[in-house]
């Protein structure tokens, strides 16, 4: 492709890098200003992961046509693929280690079951 469209791609791609450029950002402000796990956890995953994926889906439309495209979206991927799990298991540790603020959540649903016996 080459004139206009190509032109039209190209500020495509920039655009995207920049928003998810943007969302990272303000995700690592996020996680210094929050006061506790949970709410870094949300901060964490939600844009980071969002910011991430059009950082690579921009690249990809930059270097359409080249083999690494493939690559990018295998990367892309795994993070979709394997964000929402870590963020359950830090979740679910700093429930563990009681890491929230009381009155923080409205409903328990795991109760004291999900707590070590020995604490």
């Amino acid at each position: 492709m080459s004139g206009l469209a190509g032109a039209l791609l190209t500020a495509l791609s920039a655009l995207m890098m920049l928003l998810g450029a943007v969302l990272n950002l303000t995700a690592a402000i996020a996680l210094v200003r929050f006061p506790n796990t949970l709410t870094r956890m949300h901060a964490a995953t939600k844009p980071q992961v969002t910011g991430l994926i059009l950082i690579l889906l921009g690249a990809a439309l930059r270097v359409r046509g080249h083999p690494n495209v493939w690559m990018l979206l295998l990367a892309a991927l795994f993070v979709l693929i394997t964000a929402p799990a870590i963020a359950h298991l830090v979740g679910r540790t700093a429930y563990r280690e009681q890491r929230h603020r009381d009155g923080m959540l409205l409903v328990n649903e795991l109760g004291d079951e999900g707590m070590d016996e020995d604490r």
